[in-house]
């Protein structure tokens, strides 16, 4: 694939994470009781990333953990005959927490639902809220993201990539025709 666009730098990558994470601040009043879980492969940088600003706005450390979704998804008869595990890597409580999930872009909604459904699995949040670098449209799903870092009106035979630095070696988005 031949990128056609990019959306976002470096620079705007990290604005975007700034801000999200002010606006998790503020809709939660405080950091308190407020965990991340970044969805496997790229939801787990940036949720990192997120905890890292958080920390440097409010002073206090997130927990962060990682959640994968192999199982939970519906089309896992399409992608493999031998789908690649992760770990789910939650070494706190999610009871009475407000879990942020998080991941790289939001689409269909069914990577988020099946999020969701492996993190009930864990235990029972007070609240999920969902946080995405990049909103691109297209739901299938009545899912919707409470923070988004950039919102791209895109066609159907377009894709997003997300590329961040200890994934991918640069942190970028990029637009690409299918």
């Amino acid at each position: 694939m031949k990128p056609k666009t990019q959306i976002m730098d470096d620079k705007q990558v990290a604005r975007s994470i700034t801000r999200i994470a002010h606006e998790i601040i503020e809709r939660n009043h405080g950091s308190e009781d407020v965990c991340l879980v970044g969805i496997h492969t790229r939801g787990e940088p940036i949720s990192r990333m997120l905890a890292e600003a958080i920390y440097r706005v409010e002073g206090v450390r997130v927990p962060v953990g990682s959640v994968d979704i192999t199982f939970y998804r519906d089309d896992l008869s399409h992608i493999s005959r031998d789908p690649t595990l992760n770990r789910t890597d939650i070494s706190f409580s999610v009871e009475g927490k407000t879990v942020v999930l998080v991941d790289d872009v939001l689409y269909t909604g069914r990577t988020a639902r099946a999020a969701m459904d492996a993190l009930m699995d864990v235990g029972r949040a007070q609240r999920i809220q969902l946080a995405v670098l990049v909103d691109r449209g297209h739901r299938e799903l009545p899912i919707r993201a409470d923070f988004v870092g950039k919102n791209i009106p895109t066609a159907q035979s377009e894709f997003v990539r997300v590329n961040l630095a200890e994934v991918d070696g640069s942190t970028d988005v990029w637009l690409f025709d299918k």
